[in-house]
């Protein structure tokens, strides 16, 4: 193992992602994977046994607890340690919570292999990696003023911030507990507590303020 490698941490719910990550990574002459972790909470067991991680890869959706609660634990004991969000999900949704969160950039799976292997080398030099769409978006709600939708779903817990997605996208509350795995009964807790941060009256106005958030993002 060469010291001058950097050294990578993969956080993934999925083996086969991981196994095509570290296959990608490790055929780079500068970087390599040296631990992988299945959900959170192995993650952040990792971590405290590792003598040195140079960065974090970590999905938004795990099996435990959810990848915004891993990187605010994560920057407890080393706030140093940067992260990169490599997920699913919209970036378009997403790319600026994790920011906020303290992550260093934001990758969506669906990218090619370099823009991966790009990205961590742009966090890895210090710098925040985002998509060119992510960064004109970014920059164009800087330069007007604009925020987000409606301020008041910024008191949403990541859990929460993941459902009212999800409902936006079209999912029910069964297909969301499958995706998020989790049982119906956490999703329908979390659909309460979403209303009531929002002053949501109903189910319905969940719905539309939801389809309407996710809309309104995309653009």
């Amino acid at each position: 193992m060469s010291e001058s490698k950097a050294q990578i941490m993969l956080v993934d719910d999925h083996p086969m992602m991981r196994q095509g990550m570290a296959m990608l990574i490790n055929l780079e002459p500068d970087m390599e994977v040296i631990a992988e972790a299945g959900d959170g909470e192995e993650a952040l067991a990792l971590l405290k046994k590792k003598n040195h991680i140079d960065i974090v890869l970590l999905d938004v959706t795990l099996k435990t607890i959810s990848g915004f609660e891993v990187i605010k634990t994560i920057h407890v004991y080393n706030p140093e340690l940067p992260v990169l969000f490599v997920s699913m999900h919209d970036e378009a949704i997403y790319a600026e919570r994790a920011l906020r969160a303290g992550a260093r950039g934001y990758v969506m799976k669906q990218e090619p292999g370099e823009v991966l292997v790009s990205a961590i080398r742009t966090v890895l030099q210090g710098n925040v990696y985002l998509s060119e769409k992510m960064h004109v978006k970014l920059l164009n709600r800087i330069v007007t003023g604009a925020s987000e939708p409606e301020p008041l779903i910024n008191s949403l817990t990541p859990s929460e911030f993941e459902v009212l997605h999800l409902i936006g996208s079209g999912h029910s509350s069964q297909e969301i507990a499958d995706l998020l795995k989790r049982s119906i009964k956490t999703i329908e807790t979390h659909r309460f507590n979403i209303r009531t941060k929002l002053n949501l009256r109903d189910s319905a106005d969940l719905i539309r303020f939801a389809t309407r958030w996710i809309s309104e993002e995309q653009q």
